[in-house]
């Protein structure tokens, strides 16, 4: 079992190093489907498994101490490099602390299980491996067109595909850490990854967004490695499945917890930290993609769902899911404000973290359930709708949604598969709905958190409406399916497929898997909208209507023949009806545009941040207060 753990680890971190080693592209082609279609396979089979830990010789626990103070030292010397000054002061914050830590407070005796493998870490392992992978071959074409457009004379290839497939490595090792220690080098790794991604191109905003992804993931890491000193100095261990058994805790125990979980905030970049995953949509796609579907960001809500035992009934979990709860909200409302499809996606991907951190602070088993579903069919359909965005740039050159009107007419075959990914995140019977509606249910005693849910998935309607809207708008039935790559076209399928077939599966996984998961001994009391053979929620019904409807709206399309209409204008068209063009004050010529309202006056970027950074500010504050 600890071979196939560990390979799990170290084979995305060889495989890394031959890519960077070995710079020839049929090699790195070779290598990265392979460690994908491994990783994959590895994942499945140890899903089956039962819970279990794995301890490891003396030699790696020096080894990962090691490198620990290295990977500081390196962040230290970047910080120099970039003459940041917060980074260099929590890079030498966490220097000291670790080397005091593990000179005078550590006791370097019996060896505590380095790994742990249990139903929530083998599920995140699932989510890295096979999403994380097919990001990684998505990537293999994407970046050798990246790279001619950006007109370089020498491959950055290597050391890209270095990172990325070290960020899988590193992730893989997080979510099985036991070893409190070993999830803050392994946390520490991620960062580097983050910032050495997003600042790949090497331009001035990339540098600048890169540098901002540092210094706030060094704020999340000098409070983790804070909070492990505190939780050692109490209770003696620095065994996560042994802290875990102690159930809800307080006094200063629940305070380090409350740091633990304020990392977890960091890395979920939820408000007020959500500008550095903002920023990282300057990076080339298939990193967009890895941060927000299935690395970084799910880095973040694994620690808090994590550790979720040590807070429940606490102040402390009522804090949580208010602050979860309120990200849910306002990111929601500024992504209404954007016409930037990367930045729609990455507000939606930070207002979703919020509802799994909220259901994690409501701390029921349903919230507990729906959380770790979230987190799946969040990560299938924001990794797929990534990638159709970075494929659609690619070909029109534009992130703006507006461009994308009517894309069926050049690129049918991206549209359909975007459009089932927006889909995805929008309507029953998908997952990520039906997800929410459990999340409302046990949200039920608290009453503002389950008001700003219910506002959030309403404004969450009207950006995933408005942006499928566009894309169906001036189809043509005789559009011939355009060409891609195989390295393309097979990551887009499969994820939508995976969609589709998590829709039909959501009753079953639900009864059958992840109730017996996460609440074995309240199953025989616990209720909800897919308890039972179909769900209180008849959703089978419901997907053979809309199959047939589906069918139904095909064959209308094919025999109606298509007729696009003119704006009409008043009498004032001037030239030929199809320039577009009216005459208007002082008889000048005015071309006119169709365009979506943003109402960027009530939710602009503008009008909101800053309010709403102090306000989720003074609620984490409040949080960590009333644990004090």
């Amino acid at each position: 079992m600890s071979n196939i753990v560990f390979l799990l680890i170290v084979l995305p971190i060889i495989s890394a190093m031959v890519c960077f080693l070995i710079r020839v592209g049929l090699v790195r082609t070779i290598t990265v489907t392979a460690t994908g279609a491994v990783l994959a396979i590895t994942s499945l089979v140890l899903l089956g498994q039962d819970d279990f830990t794995c301890a490891v010789p003396g030699g790696w626990e020096i080894l990962v101490t090691i490198l620990d103070f290295a990977l500081l030292a390196l962040i230290l010397f970047f910080g120099f490099k970039l003459n940041n000054r917060i980074i260099k002061s929590l890079t030498i914050f966490q220097l000291v602390l670790l080397a005091v830590f593990e000179l005078f407070i550590l006791e370097h005796g019996p060896d505590v299980p380095a790994l742990l493998g249990d139903s929530l870490s083998l599920i995140m392992v699932v989510i890295v491996s096979i999403i994380g992978s097919l990001i990684c071959i998505f990537g293999l074409p994407y970046m050798k067109k990246h790279e001619e457009h950006l007109k370089l004379e020498k491959s950055r290839q290597p050391i890209f595909f270095l990172f990325l497939l070290l960020f899988l490595g590193a992730m893989n090792g997080l979510v099985l850490s036991n070893n409190i220690l070993w999830l803050y080098f392994f946390f520490e790794v991620t960062t580097f990854c983050s910032f050495a991604l997003i600042g790949h191109d090497d331009t001035k905003k990339a540098v600048e967004n890169a540098t901002r992804a540092l210094w706030m993931n060094s704020c999340g890491g000098a409070m983790l490695l804070t909070a492990i000193v505190i939780v050692y100095t109490v209770a003696g261990t620095l065994d996560i499945s042994v802290l875990l058994t102690r159930g809800p805790v307080s006094g200063v125990l629940l305070a380090a917890v409350g740091f633990i979980s304020l990392a977890g905030f960091v890395k979920a970049a939820q408000l007020p930290c959500q500008s550095w995953l903002l920023g990282a949509m300057v990076a080339p796609t298939p990193v967009s993609a890895l941060l927000h579907s299935s690395t970084m960001v799910k880095a973040g809500v694994y620690m808090v769902l994590r550790f979720c035992p040590m807070f429940e009934g606490t102040f402390l979990s009522h804090g949580i899911a208010l602050c979860g709860a309120f990200t849910f909200l306002v990111c929601a409302a500024l992504a209404i404000g954007q016409n930037n499809g990367k930045k729609i996606l990455a507000y939606s991907t930070v207002s979703n973290l919020g509802l799994i951190i909220a259901c994690a602070g409501i701390n029921t088993p349903l919230a507990v359930i729906s959380a770790v579903m979230l987190i799946i069919f969040h990560a299938i359909s924001k990794s797929l709708l990534f990638l159709c965005v970075g494929t659609i740039e690619q070909a029109i050159g534009s992130r703006d949604i507006e461009d994308m009107r009517g894309l069926y007419k050049t690129m049918p075959r991206t549209a359909v598969v975007t459009i089932i990914g927006i889909l995805s995140m929008l309507l029953p019977p998908f997952g990520v709905l039906l997800c929410k509606w459990m999340a409302l249910e046990a949200a039920s005693d608290h009453l503002f958190v389950i008001v700003m849910m219910a506002l959030g998935s309403a404004l969450t309607f009207v950006y995933w409406a408005r942006w499928a809207g566009l894309l169906m708008g001036g189809h043509n039935i005789s559009a011939t399916p355009e060409k891609q790559p195989l390295f393309t076209r097979g990551p887009l399928v499969s994820l939508c497929i995976a969609a589709l077939l998590f829709a039909f599966a959501t009753p079953y996984l639900y009864t059958k898997a992840f109730v017996p998961m996460f609440a074995a001994k309240h199953a025989a009391g616990m209720s909800g909208i897919l308890k039972g053979a179909t769900g209180g929620f008849a959703i089978y019904p419901f997907i053979v209507l809309i199959g047939l409807a589906t069918i139904f709206a095909i064959y209308r399309a094919l025999r109606v023949d298509v007729k696009q209409a003119h704006p009409y204008l008043g009498g004032a068209h001037t030239g030929d009806i199809d320039d577009g063009a009216f005459l208007g004050p002082m008889e000048t010529v005015v071309p006119y545009k169709a365009s979506n309202f943003y109402l960027t006056e009530f939710f602009g970027e503008h009008k909101l941040t800053f309010w709403v950074n102090m306000i989720a500010g003074g609620l984490i504050l409040l949080m960590i207060g009333g644990v004090l």
